[in-house]
């Protein structure tokens, strides 16, 4: 390393989010472009899973069941993001998508790919798959194929996910969200002290993630 280079700041951020959440998908690609725009900042990334609807059916449910207003109200709301997703290259196709399904072997996918070091790419190709293609991220062959393309053995990660290893670690930790006053995903907790909920703009987390590395140092 050059003498001269300045120290990069190593700041753990962990992100609570649901698989199936739109604000979820843009809010991560949000934090990845204030982390660009800080190049000083090693950014340890720690996904915390987070159960929108822990209670849904294998089956999955109609995207806009239980929405107050209905699917007008829904279908306005994803115009919304949808126009907020193409500044942050966030492909939304809410017309495929017909089912919300259950996010649990999504995310214990999540923490086997965080062992092989490639969480923060499996996280995005799941949203890509749910959000861009309407994939279901509930059936396991399709959970295989996206790990295979994260590198990971599609074999070794059918026989995973047909048992139940890290279940209870996904339940308990969201539990722990909801035991932390977390009621509303994403949010970003920085350092272990600073919080900050919902896809925030990257203006704002950037002064955030300043806060966070001057008390660090």
């Amino acid at each position: 390393m050059n003498a001269l280079s300045p120290l990069r700041a190593r700041l753990p951020i962990e992100v609570v989010f649901d698989l199936v959440c739109p604000w979820c998908f843009l809010g991560t690609r949000r934090l990845r472009r204030a982390l660009r725009a800080r190049p000083e900042i090693v950014a340890e990334l720690i996904w915390r899973p987070f159960l929108l609807n822990p209670e849904q059916p294998a089956s999955g449910r109609d995207p806009f069941a239980r929405r107050p207003g209905g699917a007008d109200r829904a279908r306005r709301l994803h115009a919304t993001l949808s126009e907020m997703g193409r500044a942050e290259g966030v492909p939304f196709r809410f017309d495929l998508i017909h089912r919300t399904p259950p996010s649990l072997d999504a995310h214990r996918l999540v923490r086997l790919a965080a062992r092989r070091g490639v969480a923060e790419e499996m996280v995005d190709r799941l949203f890509l798959a749910h959000f861009a293609e309407g994939l279901d991220i509930a059936d396991h062959a399709t959970l295989a194929g996206i790990a295979g393309a994260a590198g990971l053995d599609r074999a070794a990660t059918r026989r995973f996910l047909a048992g139940d290893s890290d279940a209870e670690a996904v339940q308990a930790e969201n539990l722990r969200a909801h035991r932390l006053g977390i009621n509303g995903v994403p949010c970003f907790v920085l350092a272990g002290g600073h919080a900050i909920a919902g896809a925030q703009e990257p203006e704002v987390l950037q002064r955030l993630l300043d806060v966070a590395i001057a008390e660090a140092a």
